[in-house]
């Protein structure tokens, strides 16, 4: 494949210009790594953090913490463009995030189009290319003034969205661990706060890790670095349950997308090669977009503080 045009389909995935060599290929022999799905993990230990999603090594929220979920959840209502409840009015379900977000939360958007939803529900792909978490972090930021312009496309606005999907990394990351999953977490935590201060009604916050960077080939986000996202997630959930993450909305896990590549996970997700763009190995193919809109489907479809307010 010639330079130019590998060029114009890293573009296309919206990171070209920070995503290392133009000619690399996914390297499809790293079928696997030497750590455990964080839903497997349990209380075992990662160099000595706990695993599973929530305290305890649990991959489900405590009752309490659930309760207030639930309460959380209970809030979410149509709305007009002002923000006060309107019977006619709408709930919107956002994404924020970068390149990979975008081409999930867009497949997402075209199979959740023959699912049955609440009619108040109105789903935008705020997500963008090349946009990683220490971008997203600014306030000033471009990236929240190309967001407002799709709410604006949509029919909706900033008093209306209520709920969020929320998925980053940050792009070309050199730390070890746990210092690269600290300062993930430090950036996820200010784009809650941000984000809680632009979205007056904001009352739910659904995050996940990435997916597999085993394949991987550029400097972007590869391997262990797509795996120790998860604990940036674990740990910032963490903060909103000991209350030291300040701020309207309830934060939980969205769906866990991290899998052992093609040797898998418990519940049988698997992550193959085919799953990824040759030209990088890093963003999701047209299979691997689906594999993440099925597993948010679920997730939005099934869910105890998702399934009132989206189906």
């Amino acid at each position: 494949m010639k330079v130019a045009a590998l060029a114009l389909i890293l573009m296309a995935a919206g990171l070209a210009a920070s995503a290392g060599n133009s000619t690399s290929a996914a390297d499809c022999s790293k079928t696997s790594m030497p750590f455990t799905p964080l839903i497997d993990l349990g209380t075992g230990k990662y160099h000595g953090y706990q695993g599973g999603l929530y305290p305890g090594g649990k991959n489900a929220p405590s009752k309490a913490y659930l309760k207030k979920g639930l309460a959380y959840a209970k809030l979410v209502k149509p709305r007009d463009a002002s923000g006060k409840a309107a019977s006619d009015g709408k709930v919107v379900l956002l994404s924020v995030g970068m390149s990979n977000t975008t081409q999930e939360f867009s497949e997402f958007l075209r199979e959740s189009a023959a699912v049955k939803k609440d009619s108040h529900l109105v789903i935008v792909d705020g997500a963008q290319g090349g946009q990683d978490a220490e971008i997203v972090k600014d306030p000033e930021a471009n990236f929240w003034r190309v967001l407002d312009g799709r709410l604006t496309a949509a029919g909706v606005t900033g008093a209306q969205v209520q709920t969020v999907w929320l998925k980053e990394a940050i792009s070309r990351p050199t730390e070890t661990f746990p210092a690269d999953a600290k300062r993930l977490q430090a950036d996820l935590h200010a784009i809650v706060t941000l984000m809680g201060s632009r979205f007056p009604n904001l009352r739910l916050v659904y995050v996940s890790s990435r997916t597999y960077g085993g394949y991987a080939t550029t400097p972007l986000n590869p391997e262990p670095y797509a795996y120790q996202s998860g604990f940036a997630v674990k740990w910032l959930v963490q903060e909103r349950i000991q209350g030291r993450l300040e701020g309207r909305p309830w934060v939980g896990w969205g769906p866990y997308l991290w899998t052992n590549g093609a040797k898998g996970r418990s519940d049988g997700l698997t992550w193959t090669c085919a799953d990824v763009r040759p030209a990088d190995g890093t963003h999701p193919s047209p299979s691997g977009q689906q594999k993440v809109a099925q597993l948010l489907l679920r997730f939005f479809t099934t869910n105890s503080t998702a399934k009132p307010w989206f189906s």
